[in-house]
């Protein structure tokens, strides 16, 4: 699956490039964005966690989604999202039994600072590069069940993406946003002493590993206020972990889709 998304995104992002430069024409940029902006709204997705032969997770998460930007030229923005949902859970126990597991519940935070510069490329389309950090915290609830145990999940990164934006008429405009996401570090905290008093928590390192995630926004100009529709990929694939005290964190990735609503004011 990997490949497939990675190939998919990465063929969105050059055509979006080519269509940028067929509608330059020549003409002086004009097109401008508001100087501070804010957004607030929610998301809802479907994720599907998988360790490859050792079991996988899937269900539906409910969000919160906010953001602050500055645009004179150079684009400056901070977003964060809250979400949470249930998840099932299907894999094996060490003696190859089938374990299965319902509505656990699972929630995740994510906060992003990015840094970009605008280039306007015709009068009704704008093209945005940005670079920036993020950081992304994930909350399994396996606990819940006598054989299960909580898991914390940490990543710390790099967007590195781009936005393109075009004003159609009345007040309407369509753009969107391919991003690679440059993997730095990753902790795994296994909360193994729910299984056992006599255990402690495993901490794992993931030194290896990458993300890509795409979006269509979709925006509308109203009285007050703007209202954006943004339907969107995330994909995560991440490496085996370091070995501590015997244990590890195997290879995963995870895959969410869904979208979300939000007012611009």
């Amino acid at each position: 699956m990997k490949d497939g998304i990675a190939g998919f995104l990465t063929k969105t992002l050059a055509l979006s490039i080519c269509f940028i430069f067929a509608g330059t024409g020549g003409a002086l940029a004009e097109i401008t964005l508001p100087e501070y902006s804010g957004e607030l709204g929610a998301e809802v997705s479907y994720i599907k966690y998988e360790e490859p032969d050792v079991m996988e997770e899937t269900g539906m998460m409910y969000g919160i989604v906010g953001s602050i930007a500055y645009h004179k030229a150079i684009m400056l923005k901070a977003d964060g999202k809250w979400s949470w949902g249930t998840v099932d859970y299907d894999g094996a126990l060490n003696d190859g039994t089938a374990y299965t597991v319902n509505n656990i519940d699972d929630y995740m935070l994510e906060f992003r600072g990015l840094a970009g510069y605008d280039f306007s490329v015709s009068e009704t389309m704008m093209i945005t590069p940005y670079v920036g950090f993020g950081y992304r915290y994930l909350n399994d609830g396996l606990d819940k069940d006598v054989a299960g145990y909580e898991r914390e999940s940490n990543y710390y990164y790099s967007p590195i993406g781009v936005e393109v934006i075009k004003e159609l008429t009345k007040g309407w405009s369509i753009g969107g946003t391919v991003e690679y996401d440059y993997f730095w570090k990753g902790v795994q905290k296994s909360h193994l002493e729910d299984l056992s008093a006599s255990l402690n928590t495993l901490e794992n390192d993931q030194e290896e590993g990458y993300g890509v995630r795409g979006s269509i926004k979709i925006l509308k100009e109203g009285k007050d206020n703007d209202y954006l529709v943004e339907p969107f990929i995330r994909y995560w694939n991440i490496k085996q972990s370091n070995i501590n005290d015997g244990g590890f964190e195997p290879k995963n990735n995870s895959f969410e889709i869904g979208g979300k609503f939000v007012v611009v004011f």
